[in-house]
Order: structure tokens, then C-alpha cells, then sequence
């Protein structure tokens, strides 16, 4: 289900839940009313909104954090990209072909993290032919002197760096946040969204103050899921260090 779906039906969820508390509140017989009834319920969803403002903040913190992980791979992807061209280049004629398929994987890379066409999920996967033959086509270099083996040996181990920051990403991919948190989180803001209506006077300032409360909630819900998704949805991770990377390495 996509992040503006799931808000949709937060946003449903808590704003029902007051609505269910304002119709509730003329139907119950005064005595439920009473100051001493409001004291008990305010405790009550007292702890019960400290306990959601947690759960949100570590929710929030959690996205974020993965989100920020993810921006720094790519970044240590381009950059790795464009220093293994250059040590390429200052290897000489020889790593043509490497050079190649370094741009290749590169193109690869990007296809695949931000298609080009259509909305659905990224397909990112470890089986990429042009990452296993440039370390292969490496490897295969001939030194001919000890500044070229002095190159291949930092070329062979920025390839297996890429490789690395590669498997992070395809490993960190799905998303990090619990489906049961979002569930409880909800239920959770609903009911006490059902207690600000039960004790609310039934007037239009208090539901469009009801609704615009209930829509900041679910945006909060719609920020998680989205800073959960780094490369889908509306708040992707910028493609941009890897495209200057691509940009370089065409020169």
C-alpha cells in the first residue's frame, strides 16, 4: 500500500474517531458528562498521548535516520564511481574497457533506482552482469610496470567498495517501520480523537479545528512512509551525485 494511501486511511481512522465522540456526547446521559468523568478520561488519554508522541517521535526518528543512510550510499557510490575512472584513465589505454563498463553500471544503477517510466516499486537487485565483469575485467589487467600495479591495486579495492555501498542499498531497500506500530499508533490517536469530541461542544470551530488536527496526524504518518521509501514516492533521494558522476565519466 502506498504512503498517501495509508495517510487516507489514518486521516479516515482519526478524524472518525471524533466525529464518533461528538455524536456519543449527545447520547450519553449526563452523569458520563460529569467534572468528575472528564478528570478520569483526561488522565487517561493523558498517558495515552504521551505514549503516541513517543511512539511518533521514534517513528519519525527511525525514517529519517534510514533515509539519511541511504543519501550518503549514493553519494559514496558516485564518488567511488568517478575516482575508479580516474585511476583508470592514469592506468592507461589499457583500462578502456573497464571504463566502459563502468559507465555501463553506472547507467544500470540509475535505471533501476529511479526508473524512468511508470510508478511502481524500484527493482534493485545484486545481480548486475556489468558490476561482476568490470571487477573481472580488472582483475585481468596486466601491470607493466609499479605505478600500474600500484593503480589496479586501488582500483580492485574501490570496485569491491562499490560493491559494498551497492549491497547496502539493496539490503536496506524494504521498508524499516513495523506495519504493528503504524496499527497501534492509530489506534491509539483515534481513541483519544474520540475523547476530544466527546467532551467538545457540537459546533463548526471545533470540527474544522477537529479536522485540521486530524490532518497533521495523518501527514506525520504520510512523512514516515515516505522517508521510508527513500527512492519511491513524492520525497526521493536525489539522483543527482550519481548522474554528475555519469556526467564525468562521459568525458
Amino acid at each position: 500500500m502506498s504512503a498517501l494511501a495509508t495517510g487516507v486511511i489514518v486521516f479516515a481512522c482519526v478524524f472518525g474517531g471524533a466525529l464518533v465522540g461528538l455524536v456519543l456526547r449527545g447520547l450519553l446521559p449526563e452523569p458520563h458528562l460529569s467534572t468528575e468523568s472528564k478528570d478520569v478520561v483526561k488522565l487517561g488519554m493523558g498517558l495515552l498521548a504521551t505514549m503516541a508522541a513517543l511512539v511518533l517521535s521514534l517513528l519519525i526518528a527511525s525514517a529519517k535516520s534510514a533515509y539519511d543512510a541511504q543519501s550518503s550510499e549514493v553519494t559514496q557510490l558516485a564518488a567511488n564511481a568517478v575516482l575508479l575512472d580516474r585511476i583508470l584513465v592514469h592506468y592507461g589505454p589499457e583500462s578502456k574497457d573497464a571504463r566502459d563498463l563502468l559507465r555501463r553500471y553506472v547507467v544500470r544503477v540509475l535505471n533501476q533506482m529511479w526508473p524512468q517510466q511508470g510508478v511502481g516499486s524500484t527493482a534493485l537487485d545484486l545481480t548486475t552482469t556489468e558490476g561482476d565483469e568490470l571487477y573481472e575485467t580488472i582483475q585481468a589487467l596486466s601491470p607493466q610496470n609499479e605505478a600500474q600495479r600500484s593503480l589496479k591495486a586501488d582500483a580492485r579495492h574501490i570496485i569491491v567498495d562499490v560493491g559494498r555501498t551497492r549491497s547496502l542499498l539493496v539490503a536496506q531497500s524494504g521498508r524499516t517501520i513495523p506495519a504493528p506500530f503504524l496499527v497501534i499508533l492509530t489506534f491509539w490517536v483515534t481513541v483519544i480523537f474520540a475523547s476530544f469530541g466527546l467532551f467538545a461542544p457540537r459546533n463548526l470551530t471545533v470540527v474544522a479545528t477537529l479536522l485540521l488536527c486530524a490532518l497533521s496526524v495523518s501527514a506525520a504518518i504520510y512523512l514516515i512512509l515516505e522517508l521510508d521509501q527513500p527512492f519511491l514516492g513524492f520525497m526521493q533521494v536525489s539522483s543527482a551525485p550519481l548522474r554528475t558522476a555519469l556526467a564525468h565519466l562521459d568525458h
